[in-house]
């Protein structure tokens, strides 16, 4: 991983996800209303879900909005307010239509608005009644019977896995486990570890081996289609589903076999990907981007052997140097992706290695595009220095422990948790701390020294009040005895509070005086509607904790009041506004605000003269660097 990071500091300097930007720049140019998609009439189609993945993972791993607005002006084009899909038939029972289906969860989760989850619904409905084989495999399409494809698995599974995960429906994880070991053991040939494209269940097709039912190819995209299913879906998995080792082994079995037919003097993977020798084979663009985002990915989450990161690693330079170009115009072009391929159909597709090198090569094709937007964002979060790196980062759910009604109406924490995505949820201030190494956890236990023995740091947001939860936890003498004795050990408090009327102060003061720092149970900097000026502050040069951040933006602050050992880390117009606190080896910082919630990171709301997200960044590094870890 050392390696990857010097490797990528000389491709650009400062860690900006910069190579996935560019790509993203020359899609808004190109694509900018979403209306039209390789010269063809706006229709719902997986294409655009492959582009908006790429979009999706940008936004995350840098809260800039005009991302996220691509998303949903794509989507929105098609969705109407009953969460009907325009251009989209059930009746047509193409597994490729699913895909889009995450984009429509996303937008749900962040925006809670319903009509995207009614569209995500019609599509799980399609899953329900979508017509399989005999052993329970889903066609590819109705117009192609009992035929499973590659590609299939990615349009179908990583939806079906994050919508039955919202849905805690655990029994539908035994279905899409099938879906993978049904195509594996249909088309994997054991001799090279590499997929045939597809299978034919009824061996009726005239590219259909008479005995295995096989295409007679393995053909690149269709192989990297089936691995970012794999890593996607599993994201989604319960812990203890015995279906996660069957597709972790699956997984595992496939990159041997990626790896082994990479090439080794660009990095990149071929069209037909076993025959690099052959008359008018040709390095690909797609595939080689899908299989570095299955690797670097796998990696990451803990899927795969740290090892494969040298397999990413070369298979990203090689796409930057064979399909990677200025573009004119600004931003940058991908060459070098096949357009299309399949089985059967008019005119008739025979799975021939001719066949495959026959359909067009083209420039920014969408698929191409996406994949490898996905690519890059995993390998420059692969980028980020691990500055985490056996930290762990404990959220309360304690002292702020408040429920709703979930999406199938049983009670779920929510309001400044770590997987809330909408506006109150904590998911990119997380998303902050995993690209750095740092493992989230959630403490739902009072505060003692066996709870809190295996935490580096300790979050408390917002404490309850009786108007939030009818009987709320309050802090207590014990309490703060428990959390004082912790930090002096080395612990690291982050207290992000809230103003008078918002949180309860009174009792929670209790723990902050232990430190020097008193609440004031005031409330400053209110903004009228959308006047966020009225919520600016400026952090002067040389900020030891906000040390890349000048702007920021808080609204209706509790100011502070210290004593020793606390001190003013910044202060506005005669009010404290953060403080910090050295205590034995442990460290606190503290101020009036929860501040570092979704709403003012994701870019959707504040304008983009707001740093709030280089500001969690910032504050990420200087609680890592206050830690005592093994």
């Amino acid at each position: 991983m050392k390696k990857l990071l010097n490797t990528l500091l000389l491709l650009f300097p400062v860690i900006s996800f910069a190579q996935s930007a560019k790509m993203a720049e020359t899609m808004i140019r190109i694509w900018g209303d979403s209306l039209q998609l390789a010269g063809r009439r706006a229709h719902w189609t997986y294409d655009q879900g492959v582009v908006l993945e790429g979009f999706a993972g940008l936004w995350k791993n840098t809260g800039d909005g005009k991302y996220f607005q691509f998303i949903q002006k794509g989507i929105d084009h098609y969705i109407e307010k009953d969460g009907t899909i325009r251009t989209y038939k059930v009746e047509d029972y193409n597994i490729d239509h699913i895909k889009n289906g995450r984009a429509l969860l996303l937008l749900y989760k962040v925006t809670n608005e319903e009509k995207y989850k009614l569209a995500a619904d019609k599509l799980k409905a399609q899953l329900d009644k979508h017509p399989r084989t005999k052993e329970g495999g889903f066609w590819h399409k109705k117009r192609y019977p009992y035929q499973m494809w590659l590609d299939g698995l990615y349009m179908a599974e990583p939806f079906y896995a994050e919508y039955a995960a919202m849905h805690h429906d655990e029994a539908a994880f035994k279905d899409i486990t099938r879906q993978f070991v049904l195509m594996e053991e249909h088309s994997l040939d054991k001799k090279t570890g590499l997929l045939y494209h597809g299978y034919d269940e009824s061996r009726e097709q005239r590219w259909a081996d008479k005995t295995t039912g096989r295409s007679p190819n393995f053909w690149g995209r269709a192989m990297g289609w089936y691995g970012m299913a794999l890593v996607d879906a599993l994201e989604y998995y319960p812990a203890a589903h015995p279906g996660r080792d069957s597709l972790l082994q699956i997984l595992n079995r496939m990159a041997v076999a990626v790896k082994k037919y990479q090439d080794p003097a660009s990095g990149c993977w071929y069209q037909v990907l076993d025959k690099a020798n052959a008359k008018g084979n040709y390095l690909e663009a797609s595939a080689s981007s899908m299989f570095v985002y299955a690797l670097a990915k796998g990696v990451r989450l803990g899927y795969l052997p740290a090892t494969y990161s040298a397999v990413a690693e070369k298979g990203y330079k090689g796409i930057m140097k064979q399909f990677i170009r200025t573009a004119p115009e600004g931003g940058v072009n991908l060459e070098g992706t096949v357009s299309v391929a399949g089985l059967g159909g008019d005119p008739y597709r025979d799975g021939s290695y001719e066949y495959y090198l026959s359909e067009k090569v083209v420039t920014n094709d969408p698929k191409g595009v996406g994949a490898y937007m996905m690519a890059a964002n995993e390998m420059e979060q692969a980028a980020i220095p691990k500055t985490g790196k056996n930290v762990t980062v404990t959220l309360d759910n304690y002292f702020n422990n408040e429920f709703r009604k979930g999406i199938t109406g049983q009670q779920e924490s929510w309001h400044y948790v770590w997987n809330e995505m909408d506006n109150g949820g904590f998911s990119l201030w997380a998303h902050i701390f995993h690209n750095r190494g740092a493992v989230t956890n959630t403490l739902s236990e009072a505060p003692t020294a066996a709870t809190l023995a295996k935490s580096n740091v300790l979050i408390i947001v917002d404490p309850d009040t009786e108007k939030e939860t009818p009987k709320p936890n309050l802090m207590t003498a014990a309490h703060a005895t428990e959390i004082h004795k912790w930090v002096e050990k080395g612990g690291v408090l982050v207290i992000l509070q809230n103003d008078a009327g918002n949180a309860e102060i009174k009792a929670f003061n209790t723990l902050t005086e232990k430190f020097g720092i008193r609440f004031k149970e005031d409330s400053r900097n209110h903004v009228e509607g959308r006047q966020f000026e009225q919520g600016a502050l400026f952090l002067p040069p040389g900020n030891p904790v906000f040390t890349k951040t000048k702007k920021i933006y808080i609204k209706e602050i509790s100011t502070l009041e210290l004593k020793e050992p606390a001190k003013a880390l910044y202060t506005d117009k005669g009010d404290v506004i953060m403080a910090t606190a050295k205590v034995g080896k442990g460290a606190v910082f503290a101020i009036g605000d929860p501040w570092f919630y979704n709403e003012y990171l994701d870019g959707r709301r504040l304008p983009a003269s707001f740093e709030n997200y280089q500001a969690a960044t910032d504050l990420t590094e200087w609680i890592f660097r206050q830690t005592r870890r093994k």
